[in-house]
């Protein structure tokens, strides 16, 4: 393994620190956060957080904006949100600088994340002039039946600390084209570039109020769960977070849509393109060091070349390149936090305790990458489905590999999981494809490639516990509406 000494974060792109609320930053707060850059563990800049406070003064100005905002003539709406996602891409490189002084993923992987971004507000923006509702067909009698799409007011955005950027788009994309405004709550280890986004938001000419940008620890978001200016919640995280947000949420009965974590089966049969299928396999550790709920952080080998694909990874994740996330040449960065780094090598430890083959890594990196969060890319082989390591999410750069007999075993240990975000097909049986994938308890598929396709007109989410309801597409736009009925009768 290579590894690229770590430089001290490139602070150039970094916003002023604040809370965005109405159009206008507030610079201190009650409540403040040491952001550390995760690739040498030193702090970047003192980050308020919102309180109760501040929350409350966000969401009123959600409020005060939506009449304005809801009003408005929607190709006038269609135009800011285009002038906006221009803005992104001319903004592309300072946004990528943000993205990794904020987590730590390497320049080589969020490069394209703004472009990215900017395509949901593109897409969406699309939508925002063809937003209607239908006619119904009535009986017995004669009436004029018809219903209208609309906006549900104000939407309290939690976004997660492992892909801020794409997350604002995905998710403040649909809810301002149906209409809506939106308090996004970024999250303390992660401030920055959902902070820049709300900032040109405002220099596209997107009205002051539509977009609120709070980062807040525990007592901001309990805050904006409970509120009772808030129409509907959306958030992205851990089934335990989620648990605390709808408990929250009940308060008011505010309706929430959850995206949450995974533990995605990746199944490679012997038929397939094996080089390809080796890199893909490998992704979920390299792409921001394995800490994605997409990620397919169990593979499932055919058992005729177990032996031979578990080698293969392991020659590749120990070739890889790890250390400064700013070195062009990198591909694997440090995790978020010490926090992690102990919850990750928790497991690591104990998945050799109970017995599991750990075949590379899991250790802490040391020498030049001491100062940061590094961990090495771990593999474990022979992997029972009932190991803690094959049943939780792990967020971090660890994989585990389980063979499997034909395709009935494999659809058997794939579905064996709480979990059901995504799941992976590597083969060249189109066959296969089509007799598999509805049998696959997940909410997408996808077919050799590293990952879920993040395309805007694509519909994201998961099942059982990796949550509820749909980012992109029209599936998307409609976890922003809601159907009123009109009838007339004749």
């Amino acid at each position: 393994m290579e590894r690229e000494p770590v430089a001290a974060a490139d602070l150039s792109a970094l916003p002023k620190p604040g809370l965005l609320i109405g159009g206008e930053k507030l610079a201190e707060a009650r409540l403040g956060h040491d952001h550390r850059y995760p690739a040498t563990g030193e702090v970047t800049n003192r980050v308020p957080l919102a309180s109760a406070v501040e929350i409350d003064a966000a969401v009123k100005a959600a409020r005060a904006a939506l009449p304005g905002w809801r009003g408005m003539a929607v190709n006038e709406r269609r135009k800011l949100m285009l002038k906006f996602a221009a803005l992104i891409r001319e903004k592309k490189g300072d946004l990528a600088r943000l993205a990794t002084a904020e987590n730590g993923a390497p320049q080589m992987q969020v490069q394209g994340l703004p472009g990215l971004t900017a395509e949901f507000f593109e897409y969406y923006a699309g939508w925002a002039d063809k937003i209607g509702g239908e006619v119904v067909t009535t009986w017995p009698g004669p009436a004029f039946d018809y219903t209208l799409e609309e906006p549900y007011g104000v939407i309290g955005v939690i976004v997660p600390w492992n892909g801020p950027v794409v997350s604002f788009g995905q998710l403040t994309a649909p809810a301002i084209a149906a209409g809506n405004c939106v308090v996004i709550k970024p999250p303390e280890l992660a401030p920055y570039s959902c902070l820049r986004l709300g900032e040109i938001a405002l220099e596209a000419g997107i009205p002051p109020g539509v977009i609120n940008v709070v980062a807040a620890g525990p007592e901001g978001g309990e805050a904006l769960t409970r509120h009772p200016g808030v129409d509907k919640l959306h958030f992205t995280g851990s089934g335990a977070t989620a648990k605390k947000i709808l408990a929250g949420a009940l308060t008011n009965l505010t309706p929430v849509g959850l995206e949450l974590g995974g533990k995605s089966a990746r199944l490679v049969f012997a038929d397939a393109d094996l080089p390809s299928a080796v890199r893909n396999a490998i992704a979920c550790v390299i792409s921001n060091a394995g800490q994605g709920c997409i990620s397919g952080t169990r593979i499932l080998v055919e058992a005729s070349l177990y032996d031979s694909f578990v080698a293969d990874c392991q020659q590749a994740l120990e070739a890889i390149k790890i250390g400064d996330p700013r070195a062009p040449a990198t591909v694997m960065g440090p995790v978020i936090s010490q926090a992690a780094c102990d919850r990750i090598l928790g497991f690591i430890s104990r998945a050799q305790e109970a017995g599991g083959r750990l075949v590379t890594g899991g250790q802490r990196l040391g020498g030049e990458l001491a100062g940061g969060y590094f961990i090495g890319p771990t593999m474990f082989a022979d992997v029972d489905n009932r190991a803690e390591i094959a049943r939780e999410e792990i967020f971090g750069p660890v994989i585990a590999f389980i063979p499997f007999k034909d395709d009935e075993d494999a659809v058997r240990i794939a579905n064996d999981s709480e979990f059901g975000l995504a799941a992976y097909i590597e083969t060249e049986n189109l066959r296969r494809v089509h007799r598999l994938a509805p049998v696959l308890e997940a909410g997408g598929i996808t077919v050799n490639a590293s990952f879920f396709n993040m395309c805007p007109a694509a519909p994201f989410g998961g099942n059982k516990q990796s949550g509820v309801g749909r980012i992109g597409g029209l599936a998307g736009l409609r976890e922003f509406t809601r159907p009123k009925n009109v009838y007339l009768k004749m």
